[in-house]
């Protein structure tokens, strides 16, 4: 197979198999010997616009059996339910957690409800898929981890960078020295803002959990976890007007520079904002720009698009003169599709390349940027995450 054309399943394994494409059908599929394929109970909590993209691929996800919707607005649960014949819908996660049984829990909700909801969830037993972040901070998400591991739960996170196969043509190119030595890493994404909702802007929230994390999740996930981390961030716009909510006054960055030292001599850099002009706006499927870019003594590449719907990969080398673009078919990757890998791997004891470790590590360089800005120092870092993740 080449480069170009990377099957998911040969890299989201990191320990056997995870089974046939999981999408495949949006009834309960049937396994090789004829057994139907063990489906696991799922709980969506937070039925705003991320709903709509996650409801529909767990819908048609073979191992997947959606039990509930939860949301603090009931008549969204509701919604939600019926668009997606879901047979409960919740008001509140307490009616949820004794209502009727599931296994995983998708926890859609603002950023700064994730942390309370994901620890009340596996404190009922439930495995955890999270949007990002999975918590408000490094020392409560290691928290959440050793409880998930008391448990004997599974705890996850978003973003899916890792999984696509632009990753991993960049990670195999990587760690074949294509490039030479490596020197530098450039990742930036930003537009003026979401309007939709004032939680972004609020204490918690931020450009660099919302928007920063895919950037940083991708280029630790190729170059290694981060040793250091000297930041700038700022409030560019003080007071932001929300749709049916009005004026809101900014709490949190809505611009940031974060740079990382990867050891090996080898730097990086992640820019992030609410401000910044794009005339293709939040769209990612008319984004061609490179807002990934790597750089070696022997070559470079750039991820064209955003890492969350990439469109391939330019690379170019001193023995490649024209610039080639790789890994051009995504396959069935999609920016929603944790929640149902999550289930996946419940239910057919496999592992992803997605790890609890690796959100817990974007965590704490987001919390460093934030304490290299308060004061102006570089920060060190101590969170650990198993590395290379494609070798």
């Amino acid at each position: 197979m080449s480069d170009a054309k990377i099957d998911r399943r040969k890299f989201v394994a990191q320990a056997g198999a995870i089974g046939a494409a999981m999408a495949a059908s949006p009834s309960p599929a049937q396994s090789t010997s004829g057994e139907q394929s063990k489906r696991v109970r799922v709980g969506v909590i937070g039925c705003g616009s991320v709903s709509r993209a996650y409801l529909p691929h767990l819908a048609k996800c073979r191992h997947v059996e959606l039990v509930s919707t939860c949301d603090i607005i009931a008549e969204r649960a509701k919604t939600q339910a019926d668009a997606h014949s879901v047979p409960k819908s919740y008001a509140h996660i307490d009616e949820m957690l004794a209502g009727d049984q599931f296994d995983l829990l998708v926890n859609l909700t603002d950023m700064q409800e994730h942390e309370r909801l994901n620890r009340q969830a596996l404190e009922a037993g439930k495995h955890v898929w999270s949007e990002k972040p999975i918590a408000n901070s490094l020392a409560s998400g290691e928290q959440l981890l050793k409880l998930a591991n008391k448990k004997n739960v599974r705890l996850w996170g978003a973003p899916v960078t890792v999984v696509s196969s632009a990753f991993a043509f960049m990670a195999k190119t990587l760690a074949a020295g294509k490039l030479g030595k490596v020197a530098a890493a450039h990742g930036e994404y930003g537009h003026t803002g979401p309007r939709w909702s004032a939680f972004f802007y609020q204490e918690g929230g931020g450009s660099l959990p919302d928007l920063g994390v895919y950037n940083l999740t991708t280029l630790t996930g190729l170059l290694g976890p981060v040793k250091s981390v000297s930041a700038m961030t700022s409030i560019v716009t003080p007071v932001r007007e929300i749709d049916r909510v009005g004026e809101v006054t900014v709490a949190a960055e809505d611009n940031a520079m974060v740079l990382m030292d990867h050891g090996d001599g080898v730097i990086s850099h992640v820019q992030s904002g609410f401000n910044y002009f794009n005339p293709r706006g939040h769209d990612g499927s008319g984004e061609r720009r490179h807002t990934i870019r790597i750089l070696g003594s022997k070559g470079g590449m750039g991820l064209v698009g955003y890492d969350w719907e990439p469109h391939g990969v330019d690379f170019r080398t001193k023995d490649q003169s024209e610039s080639k673009r790789y890994a051009t078919e995504s396959g069935d990757y999609a920016w929603q599709m944790g929640a149902s890998l999550a289930a996946e791997c419940i239910a057919t004891g496999g592992e992803m390349l997605i790890t609890p470790e690796h959100a817990l590590h974007v965590l704490e360089i987001i919390e460093a940027s934030r304490e290299s800005q308060e004061t102006g120092r570089r920060i060190g870092l101590r969170s650990p995450f198993k590395w290379p993740i494609i070798s």
